[in-house]
């Protein structure tokens, strides 16, 4: 048959181990594991070598059973330039600027054997940048985008090993290829059947990309000076992401640039010909429901129609109706789950003995300068994208500036990813 069957996972992460045992006993795929050699994956392949490379996934809830499970991975390559043998699919599960770096790692030879590309979490353009990358190398392969990971899947013990356990998943993923009524799409939709997933269909790889809850909250909650200071460790109290002012950003001020943003994504979407979303229903629907004593149902079908000022309202409601689970069971004193105590994870020092930012909002960074540079290309202004960018990238540079004698991660660098739009605007023309 066509579809995934010999099956490369490319990233040495939470996800790809959830990848490989999914794959491996709902499909019965001959599965390999590659990662780039680093200090940060040496415990990783060490704890594959002593499991005799199985590994395992257990869960949190237990309506998630589809995806415990153990396996044996077939092939395991330390560096993506070892590559070798008979592969179809690939799979890259690896953070979504590294995606030109992993391709640029592997043989171009090997490359051109493979039928299909598969991006795991990417952001808008991501399957137009692998489309280019492939095609330069005369490579044409189907490429397929979700709009993002399957749920919520992490280290069992924190430190990277061959276990690991899914805390959450996703309701609905959204998915879209580059091959019309696709082989690869119809096994995986089946397969996210079985998961209790629903999978939603794509006119194309670039649609589903814009699926991605993270474009549309992460800048607005990530980019501003509250939650700055609180990530790059100026405020001795935790501060949480989710929560109103003073504990958390949440302002009338940022839900007003959340909704701008927004807007600003929609005349980007509109100017490529795809179908925009409508932000609150997709928040409720798609992400975290609240009861509809909260929002009704009526004010979430025709946000994307009301007054700037009444959609405000509304978002401003949304956050404010999940401070607590609204579904959770009450305690005997009357207090639900502290659902929006989530807290900023501040700067670190890496494995590598480097200051290092986290991944929110190290990986939004690079996601939003792709936006950037893509509203460039289709003459759309974008004030809000902007000040977010020159809001964060001032707070690198002052940081770098605090710590004159301290060793800081490329993620201090201030970057322009010209490379990566270039190639992505590249496809716009073809």
């Amino acid at each position: 048959m066509s579809g995934v069957e010999r099956v490369l996972l490319c990233g040495t992460g939470p996800a790809s181990v959830q990848l490989a045992v999914t794959l491996k006993i709902h499909l019965g795929c001959h599965v390999g594991i590659a990662g780039r050699v680093s200090v940060r994956s040496a415990s990783f392949f060490a704890s594959f070598e002593q499991s005799q490379q199985q590994v395992q996934v257990a869960i949190q809830n237990e309506k998630h059973r589809p995806l415990a499970g153990d396996c044996t991975v077939d092939q395991v390559y330390r560096g993506y330039n070892t590559l070798e043998g008979e592969w179809d699919t690939l799979i890259l599960a690896v953070t979504t600027d590294a995606y030109i770096d992993v391709l640029q790692q592997i043989d171009d030879q090997f490359m051109k054997q493979l039928k299909c590309i598969i991006l795991v979490s990417p952001t808008v353009g991501s399957s137009l940048l692998v489309s280019e990358y492939m095609l330069e190398r005369n490579a044409t392969p189907e490429i397929i985008s979700f709009s993002t990971y399957l749920g919520d899947t992490r280290w069992m013990h924190e430190q990277p090993s061959n276990v690991v356990i899914t805390t959450g998943v996703k309701r609905r993923v959204y998915i879209g290829s580059t091959a019309p009524s696709s082989a690869y799409v119809q096994q995986l939709s089946e397969l996210f059947e079985r998961l209790h997933i629903l999978l939603a269909v794509m006119s194309s790889p670039l649609e589903a990309e814009t699926r991605n809850i993270s474009l549309y909250v992460h800048p607005p909650l990530f980019m501003n000076d509250f939650s700055l200071g609180a990530i790059f460790g100026e405020q001795g109290v935790q501060k949480y992401v989710y929560k109103l002012y003073p504990e958390g950003p949440i302002t009338p001020a940022l839900i007003r640039s959340m909704r701008t943003q927004w807007e600003e994504i929609q005349q980007i979407t509109d100017r490529l010909h795809i179908q925009g979303v409508n932000l609150l229903k997709f928040m409720t629907d798609d992400n975290y429901p609240v009861r509809l004593e909260s929002l009704s149902r009526e004010d979430i079908e025709q946000f994307d129609q009301l007054q700037a000022i009444h959609q405000e309202f509304l978002l401003y409601i949304r956050y404010a109706s999940l401070l607590i689970d609204p579904f959770s069971e009450p305690d005997a004193a009357g207090t639900y789950f502290d659902f929006s105590a989530v807290p900023f994870r501040r700067i670190f020092i890496n494995r590598e003995g480097e200051f290092d930012v986290p991944r929110m909002p190290k990986e939004d960074y690079y996601r939003i300068k792709i936006i950037q540079g893509i509203a460039r290309h289709v003459s759309v202004d974008c004030p809000t994208i902007d000040h977010f960018i020159a809001t964060y990238e001032a707070k690198l540079q002052e940081v770098t500036r605090t710590y004159p004698d301290q060793r800081l991660s490329t993620a201090f660098v201030i970057q322009s990813f010209q490379q990566d739009i270039r190639m992505i605007c590249n496809r716009f023309e073809g």
